[in-house]
C-alpha cells in the first residue's frame, strides 16, 4: 500500500510565510527557508511554497527563494506563483523544484498543463484549484465552482469537469484547495476530496481546513485523498509533524516515519 504524505505549506509573500483565513487578513509569519529546513527536519514528506502575490503583481516567481530552498533541503518540493509560461516552468525546476503548480494560469490555458507535461513528464505538472461551494447547478452539476486569483473571481467551471479534463491533458497531480474550508481549522471539505479523487487516476492532494490530526486521518481514509497540506496547524507550533504523523499512524494509516 502507498503511504499517505504530509505537505507543509508555506504561502511567500514579500519574501515571508504568511498565512490567511479563505485568503483574506494574512499575517507575516517568518522565514520560508528556515521554516522549510525545520518542517525538513521534522520528518514532512514534501514541501509546497506559492508565491501568492507574484501573479497578481504581474511579475515571475522568486526564482533566487527556489533556489535558496534546493540548497537548504533534501526532500521534494513544488512551487506555484507567477508561472505565466513554459520557460518560467524550466527555469523553475531548473532552480532546483521537483514539480511547477499551475492554477489560474491553467484556466486561462489549459495547453500550459500539456505543453509543460510534454516538456518535462507528467510528474512535475500539478494543477492547482480553487473550488467553492455554488448552487448554479446548471454550470456546475458537482456542486462546485472553480475561482481564480486567490478566490477573487469566479469561473463558472465546474471544479470536477475541470479535474478531468486536466488529467487528460497530462496534469500529474491535483490540490483541491477548499476556499470554504481554507484557514478555517475545521477539517478538509471531505466531500469535495473524495469527489475528486474518485474520478481521476492521478494523485489528489486536500488542501485548506487541517486543524487537528484526526482531520488527516478522515481525508485520507474517508475522502481517499493521496495527500494532505498542512499549514496553521503547524505554522502556529501547536503540532510537530511527528506528532501528527504518530497519530496518523495510531489511526492504522499508512505513513512513512522518518526517525
Amino acid at each position: 500500500m502507498l503511504t499517505k504524505r504530509i505537505i507543509p505549506c508555506l504561502d511567500v509573500r514579500n519574501k515571508k510565510v504568511t498565512k490567511g483565513v479563505k485568503f483574506q487578513n494574512n499575517i507575516d509569519l517568518g522565514d520560508p527557508i528556515e521554516m522549510a529546513v525545520a518542517y525538513s527536519d521534522g520528518g514532512c514528506d514534501e514541501l509546497v511554497f506559492y508565491d501568492i502575490t507574484a501573479s497578481a503583481e504581474g511579475r515571475p516567481i522568486d526564482i533566487e527563494m527556489v533556489q535558496d530552498v534546493a540548497r537548504n533541503i533534501r526532500i521534494p518540493f513544488a512551487v506555484g506563483g507567477g508561472i505565466s509560461r513554459l520557460e518560467d516552468m524550466y527555469r523553475v525546476l531548473l532552480a532546483g523544484a521537483e514539480k511547477v503548480s499551475v492554477n489560474s494560469l491553467a484556466v486561462k490555458q489549459p495547453d500550459i498543463i500539456a505543453e509543460g507535461a510534454k516538456a518535462f513528464g507528467s510528474q512535475c505538472i500539478v494543477l492547482g484549484m480553487d473550488p467553492v461551494k455554488t448552487e448554479d447547478t446548471d454550470a456546475c452539476p458537482s456542486g462546485y465552482e472553480i475561482t481564480v486569483r486567490g478566490f477573487r473571481e469566479r469561473t463558472g467551471m465546474d471544479a470536477l469537469a475541470w479535474a478531468v479534463r486536466a488529467e487528460e491533458l497530462g496534469a500529474g497531480e491535483i490540490v483541491v484547495n477548499s476556499v470554504d474550508a481554507d484557514g478555517t481549522r475545521d477539517g478538509f471539505e471531505l466531500e469535495l476530496t473524495g469527489l475528486i479523487a474518485r474520478n481521476v487516476g492521478i494523485p489528489v492532494v486536500a488542501s485548506g481546513g487541517g486543524g487537528v490530526p484526526r482531520h488527516l486521518a478522515d481525508v485520507f481514509q474517508q475522502a481517499h485523498a493521496d495527500a494532505a497540506i498542512i499549514a496553521s496547524m503547524i505554522h502556529t507550533g501547536e503540532y510537530t509533524i511527528r506528532q501528527i504523523k504518530d497519530e496518523l499512524i495510531a489511526a492504522d494509516v499508512p505513513i512513512r516515519k522518518k526517525w
